[in-house]
């Protein structure tokens, strides 16, 4: 249950950052307003690294294999396209073809085992109700 009501936090957290977001690269420029959202996510994650434990962030050097650490990178994609899509889509559309393509990638990602993650069967229902949410964008539109 805890994880679903993260999950469900960070589903509003994702939408109302998008669209504030958005506001500030309407009043800046894309790349201005990415780096803002990038800078502020890392000073963020130094203060809350600071007052809870500070573990050691040379543990960095060991990760494997070493395309995880691309993460931040894809952070900044993320931000640029959250931003365009809303800015063209508006928020609600935007929302629900992001929230529709995280749950394709994420499903394909299980069913092909990809980035280390334990391989899991392939379920008819499951692609069915891609298939449905797919639909639910053309009926959305």
């Amino acid at each position: 249950m805890t994880g679903f009501i993260i999950a469900l936090i960070s589903g509003a957290l994702m939408s109302i950052q998008g669209v504030l977001n958005t506001g500030v690269s309407k009043q800046t420029s894309m790349w201005v307003s990415t780096g803002w959202v990038q800078l502020t996510a890392f000073l963020t994650c130094l203060i809350l690294w600071y007052f809870s434990g500070r573990d050691d962030i040379s543990t960095l050097l060991s990760v494997h294999p070493k395309y995880m650490l691309i993460g931040g990178i894809i952070g900044a994609f993320i931000t640029y396209t959250v931003v365009k899509s809303m800015g063209t889509l508006g928020p609600a559309k935007a929302a629900l073809v992001i929230v529709v393509s995280q749950i394709v990638v994420a499903y394909a990602v299980e069913v092909f085992g990809l980035f280390g993650v334990e391989k899991v069967g392939f379920e008819w229902k499951k692609l069915i109700g891609a298939v449905v949410a797919i639909i639910g964008i053309i009926i959305f539109n």
